[in-house]
């Protein structure tokens, strides 16, 4: 029965919790924009006293490793690091988009592609799209929104479920009947059935070499696209 600290600091969310097995047993989160810096911690222990536990209890850390925010990720992904380190604990990395795309799915239960969308600024997201499954079909990019971006997939007649802190700047775009827009966003909470999944595979980071995923630097943008 795995104790398992999540940390999700891909976006403007700040969200740690603690899992047992597939369940949470305690959350805390500020979903407001704030200093990750100074707040991680004090969330850590936070979640810690509220589940009765110490860091020494835990089996093992996950972390939201992107695409998102360049700064946020680097303080979720080496606090996350830090603790493994000084413990001995194994270090478990989670695919930002796929938590997203299962939690909107598991939310929704749309017969649907979901595409989760991450805040790239002004009118660009880091975006991937899933099945139903919370399998691959489309790797994940830094995306221009444009009203034809997804029309590949809409002139088929092709439901997608989009959410994430990047969708709703969409919604005045994406004016299809077969665009749906879903509110769920980043939370620590939803990395927890991917990361039970890793821990019953062993399937952990390597402490040494493993890096965020930004997918791209910081403040450098990408040529538009029209059709993806």
């Amino acid at each position: 029965m795995p104790l398992i600290l999540q940390i999700e600091t891909a976006t403007d969310v700040c969200s740690i919790c603690i899992s047992q097995n597939e369940e949470l047993i305690a959350l805390q989160e500020i979903t407001q924009f704030s200093d990750h810096a100074s707040k991680i911690t004090l969330l850590i222990e936070a979640c810690l006293q509220q589940a009765n536990l110490t860091l020494k209890d835990l089996d093992a850390v996950a972390v939201s490793q992107g695409p998102g925010s360049y700064t946020a990720l680097r303080i979720g992904v080496s606090t996350a690091k830090g603790i493994c380190y000084a413990l001995n604990k194994p270090l478990i990395a989670v695919d930002t988009l796929q938590a997203l795309a299962l939690a909107t799915f598991q939310t929704e239960q749309k017969d649907a592609l979901y595409c989760p969308m991450i805040d790239a600024r002004r009118m660009e997201v880091y975006c991937a799209i899933f099945d139903q499954d919370s399998q691959l079909i489309k790797e994940a990019t830094a995306l221009k929104i444009e009203e034809t971006t997804f029309d590949n997939y809409f002139t088929k007649g092709q439901n997608i479920v989009f959410s994430g802190n990047g969708a709703e700047k969409c919604k005045a775009i994406l004016t299809s009947e077969f665009a749906h827009f879903s509110p769920i966003v980043c939370s620590a909470k939803h990395l927890i059935p991917l990361a039970f999944q890793a821990f019953q595979n062993e399937h952990f980071a390597d402490l040494a070499y493993f890096e965020p995923f930004y997918l791209k630097p910081p403040n450098i943008t990408t040529p538009k696209k029209n059709i993806w």
